[in-house]
């Protein structure tokens, strides 16, 4: 019960935070009295939490409000299941999806060649498929994990920053290495990247190549322009898998160019094979002020349309 409840009762203050019903503990025994369709929510979340303690996972506040959330939203979810789908054990510590989304994407990095996750900051987008290619190289399903991001600039020149090129396309490569760090002994990154069984380069380095027996991951796919998403796309070789991950909210390129996973869509959606696995705020797995950031941002963008939208535009005389 104290598993159940946490200490000082912290989780049972979460469950009565999240649902508009009473909870009254005594002994062994939980009472909910409330509308109907709150307690069965409440039961149904006891339920869940019992047998996420039955799979040996620690209740925390944060996988309580998530299994509340999944319960709300969706019909007939079984949180259990989603909070309980190991992805990759690595150092001490277990990767799981944290969403039902994030179960839906990486099931979908299972069952199709080709995986778009899009979605706001914050997402997992990038570290799921990550933890994916990890355990893809460690079963020995590909021979190699190839890496790839634009090099564009988000306010800063790249000529500006000092040392060689290779220096000057590191920061942009930065967030994929903390990723490997997390997830495989850091003593055997600099050994794998020197045998090129891991490859972290920018994405022009990938021209002309045909990648066979990989796991290709490109990052931050928003900032490349139609004719670089089409010259990536086509680097597919036999027995590999490409997971394309993007925030088309937060596009760095120079105005007036089009980026290339907005416009991807449009063109391979139901392609068979190929998977577009969308991300929302409710995904968000870091602080809970970033998913609501996120959707300030959204609801203040949708004003700005409509103010545009509703703005008469020039070149005409008043009542005409």
């Amino acid at each position: 019960m104290v598993g159940l409840l946490g200490s000082r009762d912290e989780l049972l203050r979460v469950i009565e935070r999240e649902f508009a019903a009473d909870i009254h503990v005594r002994g062994n025994e939980i009472t909910v009295t409330g509308r109907p369709e709150e307690t069965a929510l409440v039961s149904g979340l006891f339920e869940e939490l019992l047998e996420l303690q039955a799979n040996g996972a620690e209740l925390s506040p944060d996988a309580v409000e998530r299994a509340a959330g999944m319960l709300r939203r969706e019909r007939g979810v079984r949180p259990a299941e989603v909070l309980t789908l190991d992805i990759l054990s690595s150092r001490g510590r277990t990767i799981r999806p944290k969403t039902l989304n994030q179960k839906r994407y990486v099931d979908a990095i299972d069952n199709h060649t080709v995986v778009f996750a899009i979605g706001p900051a914050g997402t997992g987008k990038t570290y799921l498929a990550m933890a994916k290619a990890v355990k893809a190289l460690q079963a020995k399903e590909v021979n190699r994990i190839i890496l790839t991001r634009p090099a564009v600039e988000a306010g800063e020149r790249l000529g500006f920053l000092p040392g060689t090129l290779y220096e000057k396309i590191d920061p942009y490569l930065r967030p994929l290495y903390d990723a490997l760090h997390d997830m495989l002994d850091p003593d055997s990154i600099p050994r794998l990247t020197a045998a090129g069984t891991i490859e972290v380069a920018p994405l022009a380095y990938m021209r002309g190549r045909t990648l066979n027996d990989s796991f290709i991951i490109l990052d931050e796919a928003q900032n490349t322009s139609a004719e670089q998403m089409k010259m990536f796309l086509t680097r597919l070789g036999f027995g590999s898998q490409v997971v394309v991950t993007g925030d088309v909210t937060q596009v760095d390129l120079p105005s007036g160019q089009v980026s290339g996973l907005r416009v991807v869509q449009d063109i391979l959606e139901g392609i068979p094979d190929i998977h577009f696995a969308r991300l929302t705020s409710h995904d968000v797995v870091r602080h809970r002020l970033v998913g609501e950031i996120v959707d300030a941002y959204e609801r203040y963008d949708a004003r700005q349309q409509e103010s545009t939208a509703g703005r008469p535009r020039g070149g005409g005389k008043r009542g005409q």
